[in-house]
């Protein structure tokens, strides 16, 4: 199984309008793999330019506020490369698309770093910031993801919210818990 890195990726589209987005990237060799599902504005902007930055955070609030429709995070040019990096990124890589996999559910986009540097210090994680990355992976699962293993997930991480949560994780995590109980109030 290859090692997957969740960080937020910011991309551009043939107009220069940035979409934000958390994915999971996957190591291979010396480059990074991008597999957004299909329909996504992610994979639309990697095919119309073929950039991406990848954005290694510890604020928690903007994994989880890209899937509840808070995507207005500050951004940051970056000199000569198409796509800007997040404010809060501690550190970002400038990738590269050097060949598509195509493939009807997830194409992959394989990349190479062309650029990291480094913005802030990483200063460790709490287990509540674990606890609302993997709700989010979560939230984005709930049309195919049975709802007793939601359920049961979420309970258990419940346990590291209530431990550990500063304010920023708590904020998150109840973004993310409205989202889960408005989907399945609609079902």
């Amino acid at each position: 199984m290859p090692m997957i890195r969740e960080c937020v990726v910011t991309t551009v589209d043939a107009h220069g309008r940035v979409h934000i987005a958390p994915l999971g990237l996957i190591a291979a060799a010396d480059q990074w793999v991008i597999a957004p599902f299909r329909p996504s504005t992610t994979l639309d902007n990697l095919r119309a330019v073929p950039f991406a930055v990848a954005n290694y955070i510890d604020d928690v609030r903007i994994f989880a506020g890209c899937l509840t429709g808070r995507r207005d995070w500050p951004l940051m040019k970056i000199e000569g490369f198409p796509a800007p990096r997040l404010a809060a990124a501690l550190t970002h890589a400038e990738l590269a698309v050097d060949h598509v996999e195509e493939h009807e559910e997830r194409p992959r986009f394989r990349c190479r770093v062309l650029h990291q540097q480094q913005h802030a210090p990483f200063e460790g994680m709490n287990r509540a910031k674990a606890a609302v990355l993997e709700l989010a992976v979560l939230a984005s699962r709930l049309d195919f993801l049975p709802r007793e293993k939601i359920e049961n997930e979420i309970a258990y991480l419940q346990i590291a919210i209530d431990k550990t949560a500063g304010p920023e994780e708590a904020e998150a995590w109840n973004w993310l818990a409205e989202k889960v109980a408005a989907h399945y109030a609609r079902i």
